[in-house]
């Protein structure tokens, strides 16, 4: 079919038609993996679940499907929903955490992310439940966004809805009727490239394929694409519709793992999805020489069949297959996991393992895996999470490894990476982590603090400025972006970049250059970007108060720090490093930490993460006279850890409200007595339900 003969009535087919369509196509690709996710629509009714869902709920998906969500959420909680899915429906997206009750009367705390309107009046809901980690610790991908649209057959845009909308940056009204060509990065023989993806779509009925992608302002995203098209009952081709879903984190981690070592193993056709295995186990059939290297095997090791590969557990196994499936239209690989392996000399080393599905029948598939960050060390004993790179950071947790393993990716790169996480976490430590790693570590890391400084001096302390700029300004000063020349500018709280200066930062980050204040003369540089924040800024974008454009320009790599009650394991080696380091200093000899003590820290949420641990074992330091850590125990309020009905935002609720009572209900003390902004204890306390008269 050619454009002249796409008409009006041509056209509306496709709307009416297409749209049943992608909503099939979205079901089939949304609801194959094991992740909770549920489509509402406007007046918050189920109107479909995952199987994922219907596990985290405790119920069949028939159970929930035409239910409100009102019904599955804690009673206390029920009131904050109309208020929450009012502004969701304004904004068009949210993240929050949801209180649900399960089908046995327990309630937990579970994590959502809320995509707008991604089909017409259909609304996505990912759901993730913060008490469990993940199989083999590790969490599933959660795939944000879904771009949704339809095209003639001659490739212009007839359709275009809210999740395309996000994720390119395009409004209905720029896109529409223009030639989808231009969603292509232009690295791509674009016209060619484009004819072949749609003729193999209209031969084949569907096609998938995995290549970059052109935003809006000029970034390119990993696109996750899949093609289907459409007929009329008289078989004429009548347009396409498509599903494209942003894959650049998973597309950087498969390039790290492409790079290194590689076999093939073939699973024996008994295997059940259960992991039960009667008969022949799972086997190599092809190992490259990275791979014999790095366990310690050789090649006539491997042809008298010496070589092994570990057996997947249940879970795995119902991860791979559950994947399979969908990635078998991707033709792609699945989520990397984690798993242990024995060397030929009896060491043990940790794995990151990516698998792409050959067939199912039998089950054939590739494996590419790498060794993780500090899996040999850890087995040692040692409570560095990694070598001389991550000195200063302390831990061994699965939680903290994968933070590492994402800093040994982007690292050797230019990107620019944005660091998440509450306050506390140790942002600034990823940061000097990255500079360390990469080719700029022997030239300047310069530091910014964006919420010391005042408002007023933000933009001179960033860009400069020039003799008599202003008043006060008797000599020409240089910013932190010229200290940062051919190194790394870390802004640290850049959510607290006034809306006014913000395009001024998004220029020099687009142009690498930038003007002094009072300045005419532009000045190049060539500075790798690190941010971080603990504000929630696609909030603040809904509120206005941070420009979208600056976020996805900053949010190139982003890395999310694990707050320290979601990885309580590592508590132990920190306690023992802040003990050795603080009495070293105070000249003092304090080295054992009583059992109780340890169970106490163990159990406490640490609303102040390690910064707030950290100062409480400089202060159980200065008050232990002996060889024994004396911990203030009180201030943890004992009797709260150890009650085992108590939950972690009860004791942290109890806490607050202590320290709030202990210093006359003045906000700024509390907050420097807890560790914490101000800024972020308001938003503790309004998450928690703490009101003026509960201190």
């Amino acid at each position: 079919m050619h454009s002249a003969d796409y008409g009006p009535q041509s056209r509306q087919w496709l709307l009416d038609n297409g749209l049943k369509q992608l909503e099939l196509l979205f079901q089939a690709i949304v609801f194959q993996p094991a992740e909770p996710i549920l489509i509402a629509d406007n007046d918050r009714n189920y109107r479909d679940a995952s199987c994922g869902a219907g596990k985290l709920f405790g119920l069949p998906r028939n159970k929930i499907i035409g239910r409100r969500i009102d019904d599955f959420a804690e009673p206390s909680f029920r009131p904050q929903i109309d208020r929450l899915w009012r502004a969701f429906l304004e904004q068009g997206e949210q993240q929050g955490m949801f209180r649900l009750v399960g089908s046995d009367g327990s309630v937990r705390e579970v994590e959502y992310t809320a995509k707008g309107s991604v089909l017409p009046v259909r609304h996505v809901l990912a759901l993730r439940d913060k008490s469990k980690r993940a199989w083999g610790g590790e969490d599933p991908a959660w795939v944000n966004d879904y771009a949704l649209y339809l095209f003639d057959p001659d490739g212009r845009v007839v359709a275009w809805y809210s999740g395309a909308e996000r994720i390119y940056g395009y409004q209905d009204k720029e896109i529409a009727g223009q030639p989808i060509s231009r969603l292509y990065s232009n690295e791509d023989a674009v016209g060619v490239k484009l004819q072949e993806e749609l003729k193999k779509a209209a031969a084949q009925g569907h096609f998938g394929n995995e290549r970059w992608h052109l935003k809006k302002d000029g970034t390119r995203f990993w696109a996750n694409v899949l093609t289907m098209a459409l007929r009329a009952e008289s078989g004429e081709l009548q347009g396409f519709a498509r599903v494209v879903r942003d894959f650049s984190n998973r597309h950087s981690a498969q390039e790290k793992l492409r790079c290194g070592h590689v076999l093939r193993i073939e699973r024996a056709e008994e295997s059940t999805i259960a992991g039960v295995v009667s008969g022949e186990f799972d086997r190599i059939t092809e190992a490259n020489d990275a791979f014999l290297q790095m366990v310690g095997y050789t090649r006539e090791d491997f042809v008298a069949g010496r070589l092994y590969w570990p057996d997947l557990t249940p879970a795995e196994y119902l991860h791979l297959d559950a994947e399979a499936h969908e990635e078998g239209l991707r033709y792609g690989a699945c989520t990397p996991f984690e798993k242990e392996y024995i060397r030929k000399d009896g060491t043990r080393v940790g794995l990151l393992v990516a698998v792409a599905v050959l067939n199912l029948s039998p089950f054939r598939w590739i494996t590419i895996v790498q060794t993780l960050t500090g899996g040999a060390a850890a087995e040692q004993g040692d409570s560095q999470a990694g070598g001389e790179n991550f000195v200063e950071i302390v831990g061994r947790s699965a939680a903290l490894r994968r933070v590492l393993g994402q800093v040994e990716t982007v690292a050797p790169t230019d990107a620019t990476v944005l660091i998440l996480g509450e306050t506390g976490t140790g942002k600034e430590l990823i940061a000097r982590a990255i500079h360390r790693m990469s080719p700029r570590s022997n030239l300047p890391f310069v530091t910014l603090n964006c919420a010391a400084i005042p408002t007023g001096l933000l933009e001179s302390e960033l860009f400069g400025y020039e003799r008599g700029a202003f008043t006060g300004a008797l000599s020409q000063k240089v910013g932190r972006f010229e200290m940062a020349h051919r190194g790394t500018l870390f802004l640290d709280e850049v959510g607290d970049i006034p809306l006014e200066l913000q395009p001024k930062l998004l220029r020099a980050l687009q142009e690498k250059a930038f003007e002094r204040l009072g300045g005419t003369k532009t000045i190049p540089i060539d500075v790798r970007l690190v941010a971080a924040t603990n504000r929630n800024l696609t909030q603040m974008m809904g509120d206005k108060l941070f420009r979208s454009d600056l976020y996805y320009r900053l949010k190139v790599f982003p890395i999310t720090i694990p707050p320290l009650r979601d990885h309580s394991e590592d508590i132990p080696a920190l306690a023992e490093h802040f003990t050795r380091e603080y009495a070293r200093k105070m000249g003092k000899q304090v080295a054992a930490i009583p059992s109780e003590t340890m169970r106490a820290l163990v159990s406490w949420p640490w609303p102040g993460n390690v910064r707030e641990l950290e100062n409480f074992i400089e202060r159980s330091v200065i008050l232990s006279p002996g060889s024994t850590l004396h911990a203030p125990l009180a201030e943890l309020r004992a009797d709260g850890v150890e009650t085992a009905g108590g939950t972690l935002a009860e004791m942290e609720r109890e806490y607050i409200i202590r320290v709030l009572q202990e210093t006359g209900g003045v906000i700024s003390v509390a907050a420097t007595r807890l560790g914490v902004p101000r800024t972020t204890l308001n938003a503790m306390m309004q998450k928690l339900g703490i009101s003026r008269k509960d201190f």
